[in-house]
């Protein structure tokens, strides 16, 4: 029952991201207004992240066989460990960045939108990135979880440290969102770390920017970390409570 449960959650996740594109596409047509594409491409954005968990655990999957067989040095595993760490917290700001389109920036005046259908789609649209963020973080704290904290038995729920590994992420990803709408930083920048780093140093010597940083941070990561332990929380102890059962019946 738990899997069902579970696929109808995953489904339901994908339809708010179908929804939320729907709703700015019938925007532009029906209200013969300039389509705003923008929205399109950050919500194709938001989903990167849960794309990368799925990989990422493949990847690491695949990268720990050569190793079993003494065919690749150890250090392979470690490695790849990181790059997908590396890229999971580089794109995870993508999909909170979302909550940012309720400054409603993409209103003009005359395109004769009604306020309530813009806060519907919107809302949707912030939704849909929120949702993104806790499946992709739920997907690497259990990757964590049953990977390196339950080789010798399950867990009546996650240990301590996921959850400290999932709150630093959620951190980090607050940072990226205040980097990617204040200094209008992407993910890829990565690709040049002292591009950010200048233009981190310069925004920051700013008047009032870093009390802003401060703000904006801790704000935003205090609604994403209650939402997600308020979903992730009830539905992991779950889950372990059922394996647990079931593999209790087995020994029997």
């Amino acid at each position: 029952m738990t899997g069902v449960a579970i696929v109808i959650g995953a489904a339901c996740v994908l339809g708010i991201n179908l929804y939320a594109g729907a709703l700015i596409i019938l925007r532009a047509l029906y209200f013969k207004t300039t389509l705003y594409k923008p929205m399109l491409i950050n919500i194709v954005l938001s989903n990167a992240p849960i794309v990368l968990a799925v990989v990422g655990l493949i990847v690491v999957l695949v990268a720990q066989v050569p190793i079993v067989q003494g065919e690749a040095p150890s250090w392979t595993g470690p490695t790849a460990v990181a790059v997908m760490a590396l890229l999971f917290v580089a794109f995870f700001p993508n999909a909170a960045y979302l909550i940012t389109e309720l400054n409603f920036s993409h209103r003009k005046e005359g395109d004769g939108v009604p306020m309530w259908f813009d806060i519907v789609m919107t809302l949707t649209l912030t939704m849909s990135g929120i949702l993104n963020s806790i499946v992709s973080l739920a997907l690497v704290q259990t990757f964590l979880m049953f990977g390196y904290g339950a080789q010798d038995h399950i867990p009546t729920s996650p240990p301590m440290w996921t959850w400290a590994v999932s709150a630093g992420v959620l951190f980090l990803g607050c940072v990226g969102v205040w980097m990617g709408r204040m200094i209008r930083l992407n993910s890829w920048d990565i690709v040049l770390p002292w591009r950010i780093v200048v233009k981190l140093f310069r925004h920051l010597r700013l008047p009032g920017k870093v009390r802003e940083l401060v703000a904006f941070t801790v704000l935003h990561w205090v609604l994403l970390g209650l939402l997600y332990v308020a979903v992730y929380a009830p539905i992991s102890i779950l889950v372990l409570s059922e394996i647990n059962l079931l593999t209790a019946a087995r020994s029997e």
